[in-house]
């Protein structure tokens, strides 16, 4: 019997998604992935036009959440500004991680794909939201390294329960934020090395 369109969309992506895991988008086949769902290369054309729209409904309820966390960090200046991207992003990574996981490695290739295109605007605003939108060097260092870091623990802990993940995650984005609204520490004078 054979088996319904809805059903067969469902095993394609699941395939995909295992596929992706394991070989990386790169090193899977449109046929790696009609072979693993026991179908043609055309069913799976059938469903999506090519790889690339098969990646992009995979991740399509990641980027909402994205985009969503965009709008809300529109406005929000210091301290408000990182607090919200703080906990906006890891709440996206946690909930997201095993899609961070497929993609592990492929992003900068994958943002040049037009379907991804507007992810690395998105990203942007979003590290300097936790950066408070601040002009020192530290701090949109520190914005950009805790960003990858989160995105990384996120892929790399797929076994540690959610709630524990997202309690390490926080604690440690909140120590290491330098507080935007503080005044600039000022560098050691020669008084100070002398003494």
């Amino acid at each position: 019997m054979a088996r319904a369109v809805s059903e067969t969309h469902g095993e394609i992506l699941a395939a995909a998604a295992r596929r992706f895991a394991v070989t990386g988008y790169r090193g899977t086949s449109l046929q790696d992935i009609a072979r693993e769902v026991g179908c043609s290369k055309a069913t799976v054309l059938y469903h999506f036009a090519n790889k690339e729209a098969l990646l992009a409904e995979l991740m399509a309820p990641a980027i909402a959440v994205l985009r969503d966390l965009d709008d809300q960090l529109t406005g929000l200046t210091g301290a408000a500004a990182q607090e919200a991207a703080a906990v906006g992003f890891v709440d996206l990574a946690v909930r997201f991680r095993r899609e961070i996981a497929l993609l592990r490695g492929e992003f900068p290739e994958l943002l040049c794909q037009p379907a991804f295109a507007h992810i690395q605007q998105i990203s942007e605003r979003l590290r300097d939201a936790l950066a408070g939108h601040s002009d020192r060097p530290g701090a949109r260092i520190t914005a950009l390294v805790l960003l990858a870091g989160i995105s990384e623990a996120c892929a790399e802990f797929v076994d540690v329960p959610d709630d524990e993940l997202r309690s390490a995650l926080l604690t440690l984005v909140r120590r290491a934020l330098e507080p935007v609204d503080a005044p600039l520490p000022q560098p050691p004078t020669t008084e100070d090395k002398d003494s």
